[in-house]
């Protein structure tokens, strides 16, 4: 656990020649480890309330370091960019949400069961939370060529891949039609963040209401379903 940590985080002990790795207290090695996740996870997460609140372009280090409570130096000695920090943000928050996505792709339910449980899992993040990716299409052109690729990968792998593999499995077993997957799976995206807008919360404020909206809509449509007139 503790040899896990970068290299630049080692430091010597009193005698200046024994690294702590090396040390024999490991107690030393598990306050250092602690202190460094929090200083790190409060940068994160200070970061992540500035860019939610405001443009990538409009949020600068500084304020980052002032709302984390550390030095701007001590922000740049885990981050060596604004944009360091930006990637590390939102590489954090897609590896959860494609590990909590991923339930719903591994179980062996039917294509509406697994589409309702994907969903409730999105609902249940906190509105930042749900909030946070989201925010790669507004950002992604002040991002370099390296990061815009590497977030494009990350958020396609988090979200419309683990959709699109419900609905190729859907289409397989005659749940859905056989229309371009991808798209299904970009417009099944496209009905949940609907109901995540302030609209959506006026006509729809419970989460149930809106786990139903999305499945049965995207499911069955929006034509009303007739009952066919037996022939007499």
């Amino acid at each position: 656990m503790l040899q896990s940590l970068p290299t630049k985080y080692w430091r010597f002990d009193c005698a200046g020649d024994v690294p702590y790795h090396e040390h024999t207290d490991w107690s030393v090695w598990i306050i250092l480890e602690f202190t460094l996740h929090k200083t790190v996870n409060s940068i994160m997460n200070a970061a992540s309330a500035l860019f939610l609140q405001r443009n990538y372009a409009d949020v600068t280090m500084a304020e980052i370091a002032g709302q984390s409570g550390v030095s701007k130096g001590a922000v740049y000695h885990h981050f060596s960019s604004k944009e360091d920090l930006y990637l590390a943000m939102m590489r954090a928050d897609l590896s959860e949400k494609q590990q909590l996505f991923a339930q719903a792709v591994e179980t062996t339910a039917p294509c509406r069961d697994r589409l309702a449980l994907l969903t409730r899992s999105f609902f249940s993040l906190s509105g930042d939370k749900r909030r946070l990716a989201g925010l790669i299409r507004r950002d992604i052109n002040a991002l370099s060529d390296a990061a815009r690729s590497e977030l494009i990968g990350r958020y396609q792998a988090a979200l419309p891949n683990q959709i699109q593999a419900i609905i190729d499995d859907g289409i397989q077993s005659g749940e859905l039609n056989g229309r371009d997957p991808r798209l299904l799976a970009w417009s099944f995206i496209a009905i949940v963040e609907t109901l995540l807008s302030r609209y959506g919360d006026e006509v729809l404020n419970e989460v149930e209401a809106k786990l139903d909206f999305v499945v049965d809509l995207f499911m069955n449509g929006a034509a009303v379903q007739l009952q066919e007139t037996p022939i007499p």
